[in-house]
């Protein structure tokens, strides 16, 4: 017998500066991913837009707007295009590991230099160990850590770390909660947008149907790589339904991957 279902109680974020839309603000409706089920609650938000940190599901639950829209891709239909088939031969050397949700001081280092490179003025600039440590391992439900690394060296050592991407597995598919990378690698150029590339095959190749990259704003310079990424479906009031973005907004993308 099944244990009873207990509705979870949500919870209102006081108004903060959005970090994404000058002159905005912003507002979370939030939940503790708690219960005899976290994993099934956690999917059940998942496909309506919440996203996961730590052990809280939020959204965004702002008066007056809505830009803030939840995007997937339909892995099992990916084809990359021309330039995403370049940038996965570029790359395509990298061992990648899918390790279990425990924090190590390499990867911290590598995020701390990301950070410094794409986000220096972001939330996130003054993170420390502890604080990555919580967001690694505080999980309920089905996380891991992807490492992405040069090739192993020819006296058996592990190459160097390039990239990480937190990501959850869920009865759907895989939803990427945060990823970084050595954003000014000489020779590895477009390291996010394969991180996201590999996601995708790899849930393709496990059949399964999506890829969560979280929010998309038309218009944000930082979320417009997003929108690279084809089938594209965004949810709405009544549904998730197939988008593709407008030639302007593809016009104005800028590689932040």
């Amino acid at each position: 017998m099944s244990a009873p279902f207990r509705f979870p109680r949500f919870f209102v974020t006081s108004p903060a500066p959005c970090p994404y839309l000058a002159g905005k603000t912003e507002r979370k409706v939030f939940t503790e991913l708690g219960g005899s089920n976290p994993a099934e609650l956690n999917d059940a938000l998942g496909r309506i837009g919440f996203r996961r940190s730590q052990t809280v599901a939020y959204r965004p639950s702002c008066t007056g707007c809505s830009a803030c829209v939840s995007v997937r891709v339909r892995a099992s239909e990916f084809e990359p295009g021309a330039t995403q088939k370049r940038n996965l031969r570029r790359n395509g050397d990298l061992v990648v590991t899918a390790c279990k949700p425990w924090a190590t001081q390499e990867q911290f280092n590598l995020l701390s230099r990301y950070l410094r490179s794409r986000h220096p003025e972001g939330g996130m600039a003054d993170m420390d160990e502890q604080d990555f440590a919580d967001m690694v391992e505080q999980t309920p439900v089905d996380s891991y850590l992807v490492e992405y690394r040069e090739p192993t060296m020819a006296d058996g050592r592990p190459g160097k770390l390039v990239g990480c991407c937190l990501t959850d597995r869920q009865n759907d598919g895989l939803s990427m909660i945060y990823s970084f990378f050595d954003a000014d690698h000489p020779l590895r150029e477009g390291l996010g947008t394969y991180i996201i590339l590999d996601h995708i095959l790899r849930a393709g190749a496990a059949g399964l149907p999506y890829v969560y990259l979280g929010y998309w704003i038309e218009g944000s310079r930082r979320m417009a790589y997003k929108a690279k990424f084809r089938p594209l479906e965004r949810l709405g009031p009544d549904g998730w339904h197939a988008y593709t973005p407008p030639v302007a907004v593809m016009d104005r993308q800028v590689e932040t991957a």
